[in-house]
């Protein structure tokens, strides 16, 4: 498939292209029809909203709030100079088209829209049509004409959900400024413009049909309006890193020496499987959040899955055609002219990744211990995680709704913008009921609604805000006690408790979520490298970073630090759903970097059996696209702060934690250390396991290539295997000899590499006290064969093998190895 989408690469574009725009022009003329669905069976708000929605049946339109609040010497909301500004800017919101109706404290039922000391009113505007679908510029209508009433000493604002919209920064503002710093570290990387393009174009594109996907698929499904968010936060983030992959592998192909083609079909075919398999376990880590059993996030599954496979189906297809379309190009001129001067680069990893590398060899214990340490000290704060739900007042003290929040709390106490409903089905007498409510503690106010269709709600305002904890005794108290010494049937609903029901339900079945995604990335992963160990491993570092990371969350967002520098807004409780979405991204993006990191280490594991030259070559090799990958994901998480909305913020905070330390201490420091602290017993797994499991290959053997036009010299002749012997299997097989100096002598510790034809290494050893050396062949082809010793210049020969071991003693002389038999 890559060579059939680099070879018509301009049909493959104009499918592409074509498709985003198709779905953009139907996203666009069908609109958005986003919904928030909180299904909580078996709770006692959920048993509430079904009574209240038979007796009240909900209005059709949204309904906001317009704040007004007199001081110094301005008087009371009742004086007539306050008045005489404030009615007939309310009575002209209500003459706007797309306004029902407004609901003032002046009429004659409105004394209790007064706060006791008269300094504080509200009235209620409920538009025709729900938030989201209240046009801006009616919005923007509304807070202009209520704010034109004001003048010193009488404040005027607004709150509420269709007021909110127009507070958010425009639409993708978030996304182009992560793209924009994902540019400038893709071009840093790769010192090219055009290869620093591939990245981005392939994001844009996997993430705008998502979507617009997502548009069409709310019409028919319940999606929440956060979806969209979390689909382009995740898809942005692994459409730029599994590009990223194809691309570097792809370019490091061409710099040893692959024409553009040939080098386009072996990336797709090593790390193009990778990217298949990364992104299947994001996918199915996503899925895990269906075992919560919650209707709010299965939208969240949907939009933020299918934007992966988007992403990983662009990836595929389109990448390869737009490589096509470059050509060697995708290096840099400086580096072109490099290949063309000095010929294809050497297989051996060099520079600071290969020398950490080394040094984590050097001192494992050390390593681990610091890295140990530091990640203790992250997860502290997740000890007083609390889960709940974001509201107005946590937003920036700037904004009209946090101001008119504080207002309503100000004037009517903290709990008034939370208050509690207690449904009493069969028309039973509340009398009793409502005076023992008014009798508790916590309580400001309690009043009982007169009875419709046989159920009676009382309202019951706290005096604590909706987000305290003594909030959340109130219901349980009200629950557990109040009601059942009331001998009535009642159930406390409310949005308030609603979200504590939400965040209990949660927590109760988080377990379930976190092993369910644990047990089948530990399953993936032991059929993959064969291995017990290695996924054990990798389970311990995702709890690991999985309470780093909400440590770093609960600082921030709940604890309050350096909330007013990145200016996001109040703290508060951590919003109940994040933990489920994060972890599912968490552990999916975690299981990338495992898959990348451990892949190189298993496959030279398996060339020389060798643990400690596995890991540190494996880290060599692959610590530098896994921080530059990271580097990417940090940026593009990180901008979500400018998205406007608490729960992207919370994700996008949290994400760009979990992924830094992921990569930065985790997988560039911790598993390392650990592996060569655990030594051979990393890829140990039980014969009778290993016979049972099927075998899956994350990367396909790179396959020998033809002979290059411009060979490598060579004064000795071509050396060929004998003809496989009947039965043979064709696989994995040795070359060994001895090598020796010009009067005979055994000459040890030479190194001797086994090469591909398209430049990478297999194998290499150090030569024995008696000379002799073995390597490993993966399977029959062409190769070539290095022998260096101190004192001569290294030499290369090409070597055939066929089915059987090969024999190939080397004579070392002063100008190089000459064949000897």
């Amino acid at each position: 498939m890559a060579r059939w989408c680099y070879r018509h690469r301009l049909v493959v574009l104009v499918l592409w292209v074509g498709a985003l725009l198709g779905l953009g022009a139907a996203g666009t003329s069908a609109g958005t029809d986003y919904s928030n669905v909180f299904s909580l069976p078996d709770t006692d708000s959920k048993q509430a909203y079904d009574l209240m929605t038979k007796a009240f049946p909900q209005s059709s339109g949204d309904t906001d709030t317009v704040v007004w609040r007199a001081s110094g010497d301005a008087g009371s909301v009742t004086d007539t100079a306050v008045r005489s500004r404030i009615e007939p800017a309310l009575k002209e919101i209500a003459g706007m088209r797309g306004v029902g109706q407004v609901v003032g404290p002046y009429e004659r039922n409105g004394a209790a829209q007064i706060s006791g000391d008269g300094r504080t009113a509200y009235a209620q505007i409920t538009f025709t049509g729900q938030a989201n679908e209240v046009p801006k510029d009616l919005v923007r209508k509304v807070v202009d004409t209520a704010q034109g009433a004001e003048r010193d000493g009488l404040q005027v604002e607004l709150g509420g959900q269709a007021i909110t919209r127009i507070q958010e920064p425009p639409t993708g503002v978030s996304e182009v400024v992560g793209i924009a710093a994902a540019a400038v570290v893709l071009f840093l990387a790769f010192g090219s413009l055009f290869a620093m393009l591939l990245p981005i174009v392939v994001a844009i594109m996997g993430v705008g049909s998502g979507t617009m996907a997502t548009m069409l698929l709310s019409h028919v499904t319940n999606v929440p309006e956060v979806a969209p968010l979390l689909g382009s936060l995740i898809g942005l983030g692994v459409g730029i890193d599994y590009a990223l992959f194809i691309v570097t592998r792809h370019r490091r192909g061409i710099q040893r020496g692959l024409g553009p083609e040939e080098s386009a079909v072996r990336a797709l075919n090593t790390s193009g499987r990778a990217v298949l398999f990364a992104g299947g376990t994001v996918c199915i880590a996503l899925a895990g959040m269906l075992v919560m059993n919650l209707r709010f996030l299965d939208g969240v599954v949907i939009a933020t899955s299918l934007t992966v496979v988007l992403s990983v189906l662009a990836a595929i297809t389109l990448l390869p055609a737009l490589l096509g379309l470059l050509g060697p190009r995708v290096l840099s001129r400086k580096q072109r002219r490099k290949l063309a001067a000095a010929g294809p680069d050497p297989a051996e990893a060099s520079g600071p990744a290969a020398r950490w590398s080394a040094y984590v060899q050097k001192r494992p214990r050390s390593i681990a211990a610091m890295a140990l340490v530091v990640m203790a000290v992250l997860a502290l704060p997740v000890l007083s995680l609390r889960l709940g739900a974001t509201d107005q007042g946590n937003n920036q003290e700037s904004t009209t709704t946090r101001q008119a929040y504080d207002l309503l709390a100000a004037g009517f106490g903290p709990g008034f913008n939370g208050p509690l409903q207690v449904v009493v089905p069969g028309g039973a007498d509340t009398t009793e009921l409502v005076r023992t409510i008014r009798a508790t503690d916590d309580v400001a106010r309690a009043a009982a609604a007169p009875p419709a269709g046989g159920i009676t709600v009382i309202q019951v305002v706290p005096e604590t805000s909706p987000q305290s904890v003594g909030t959340d005794r109130l219901i349980d108290r009200l629950r557990d006690e109040v009601i059942p010494e009331a001998g009535v049937e009642a159930h406390v609903g409310g949005v308030t408790a609603v979200f504590k029901d939400f965040a209990s339900v949660t927590g109760d079945r988080l377990p379930y979520f976190v092993g369910a995604i644990i047990g089948l990335g530990f399953l993936l992963l032991l059929i993959a490298f064969r291995s017990f160990v290695v996924p054990l491993t990798a389970a311990l570092m995702n709890l690991i970073a999985a309470a780093a990371s909400f440590g770093v969350l609960v600082a921030v967002f709940q604890w309050g630090w350096g909330t007013e520098f990145l200016g996001i807004g109040k703290e508060g409780p951590i919003t109940a759903f994040l933990p489920v979405i994060m972890l599912s991204l968490l552990f999916g993006l975690s299981m990338d970097y495992q898959v990348f990191l451990v892949s190189r280490m298993h496959e030279e594991w398996v060339h020389t059996g060798d643990n400690a030259r596995a890991v540190r070559v494996g880290l060599a090799e692959t610590s530098r696209v896994i921080n530059c990958a990271a580097l990417i994901m940090i940026c593009v998480f990180s901008a979500f702060v400018l998205s406007g909305d608490m729960e992207g913020a919370m994700a996008g905070i949290g994400l760009a934690a979990a992924v830094a330390l992921d990569a930065f201490i985790l997988r560039t420091a911790l598993v390392p250390a650990a592996m060569h602290l655990l030594g051979r017993s990393n890829w140990w797994l039980p014969d009778w396991l290993d016979r049972r499991l099927p075998h899956l290959a994350v990367e396909a053997a790179e396959p020998p290539a033809a002979p290059p036009t411009e060979p490598i010299r060579s004064t000795g002749p071509v050396k060929t295997a004998e003809p496989m012997e009947s039965g043979s299997t064709g696989g994995a097989t040795v070359v060994h000899g001895f090598l020796c100096t010009p009067d005979g002598d055994p000459l040890a510790g030479a190194s001797v590499t086994l090469v591909s034809r398209g430049g990478r290494q297999l194998d290499r050893v150090t030569s024995l006290a008696d000379g002799s050396y073995i390597v490993s062949v993966p399977a029959p082809g062409a190769y070539v064969l290095a022998v260096t010793a101190h004192g001569v210049a290294p030499r290369a020969r090409h070597i055939t093998v066929g089915g059987g071991p090969l024999v190939y003693d080397v004579e070392l002389m002063d100008d190089g190895a000459d064949l000897v038999n």
